[in-house]
């Protein structure tokens, strides 16, 4: 039920308004008021989907509003109400964050229509919040270590950056999770996040999955494609197990990282990019490079920033933060309520060797939660989590 502010000093038009809104929806919740201070006050004390404004008012005008809610309640959209002299001061609130302006006698049809394009948008960005809590909720890292603290730390100074990331540590620890809240915080986060895992995409195929390519080009190319760094345009390129990949797309990564162009297989014509490109790998690249499996000159274009992950060992006192974690999660998937652990029972999860780090501890977590009792004891641990 959409709640809508009228803020008008003048009774006649302020009645108009909200006559016209109240019959064209008797759902919307309508309140008035009299002048900009008590429209502040009001906006300051009540949520509202929707404010019309007048724009000369006494005590406080219609731009110093829209000034002073935005800095408070910014998802609020406001259309401004304008008299004949007050056009150019209209369009110049726009500037300022507001939705639309209606001009005085206020237009039925205009008036009806901008009202609802405005509510509209206000439910999209509603919808876009959710939205990114649950994705923010997906990858979110838990754990309070000083190792995970220095990490978190590093994203903050980082991300808001275009600098390219190379992430390194052990299999299951997470790397993935430092990419995409890099992507997360930084200035492309409404551009697109794609993921490119290195060691699972063939080396003749590499190539293509990363720049596309055009029909003909090999055998199977039966139509053009595009790449994961063309869709990747004005987002993040995620390259998962770099280490894995082969020395000529090696090269050809080298070549978009140096000149921000690629050129699909089969085709010599270059297409500009603008991706900002964080790689990830388990692999000790300083020997790969020694060995002649990677390009030392790739490899400083990747590092500028360095983000080691430790295993899960090196951070012991998250496990039980960790497991906390896992068990609701797990809990809600399952449609079970969340298993509580012992004091012994996680003091014998946290003495373990995790080999397999976070992905094995939550493979363990799933395990008791579907196995074990309501609070899963150190038998439970011995008998469903011993390795």
């Amino acid at each position: 039920m959409p709640k809508i502010l009228v803020i008008e000093d003048e009774a006649a038009i302020r009645r108009v308004l909200v006559k016209i809104l109240s019959e064209e929806n008797d759902s919307y919740q309508l309140e008035e008021a009299e002048d900009g201070q008590k429209g502040l006050d009001m906006i300051k004390k009540n949520d509202y989907d929707l404010a019309l404004c007048d724009i000369k008012m006494p005590k406080m005008d219609g731009v110093e509003v829209l000034q002073a809610a935005r800095k408070i309640k910014p998802e609020i959209p406001f259309i401004m109400i304008s008299g004949h002299g007050d056009l150019d001061t209209a369009v110049n609130t726009m500037r300022l964050g507001a939705f639309d302006y209606i001009s005085k006698p206020p237009d039925l049809n205009r008036l009806l229509t901008t009202v609802r394009n405005a509510l509209d948008k206000k439910e999209l960005v509603i919808e876009n919040k959710i939205l990114k809590k649950k994705v923010s909720k997906t990858y979110e890292m838990i754990g309070e270590s000083p190792e995970i603290a220095g990490i978190k730390d590093m994203i903050e100074k980082v991300a808001p950056t275009d600098a390219r990331v190379l992430i390194t540590g052990s299999n299951g620890t997470g790397k993935e999770l430092v990419a995409h809240w890099i992507h997360e915080k930084s200035e492309r986060h409404a551009g697109p996040f794609i993921e490119v895992n290195c060691a699972a995409i063939p080396s003749e195929l590499i190539e293509s999955e990363l720049f596309g390519h055009v029909k003909g080009a090999f055998t199977s190319a039966v139509k053009d494609r595009a790449g994961k760094f063309e869709t990747a345009n004005k987002g993040t390129i995620f390259l998962d197990e770099i280490g894995d990949m082969s020395l000529s797309a090696q090269a050809k990564v080298l070549r978009a990282l140096q000149e921000n162009k690629i050129s699909r297989v089969g085709s010599d014509k270059d297409i500009s990019v603008d991706v900002r490109v964080v790689a990830a790998t388990n692999k000790d690249l300083s020997k790969e490079i020694e060995e002649g499996r990677f390009r030392e000159d790739l490899y400083h274009r990747l590092a500028v920033i360095l983000i080691k992950v430790p295993s899960l060992n090196d951070r012991r006192n998250d496990i039980p933060l960790l497991i906390e974690h896992f068990s609701e999660k797990i809990g809600a998937e399952q449609g079970i309520a969340p298993k509580r652990f012992s004091a012994k029972a996680l003091q014998l999860l946290k003495a373990y060797d995790w080999t397999g780090n976070i992905r094995e501890l939550r493979n363990v977590v799933e395990r008791l939660t579907i196995l074990g009792n309501d609070e899963i004891s150190e038998e439970d641990v011995k008998l469903f989590a011993s390795k």
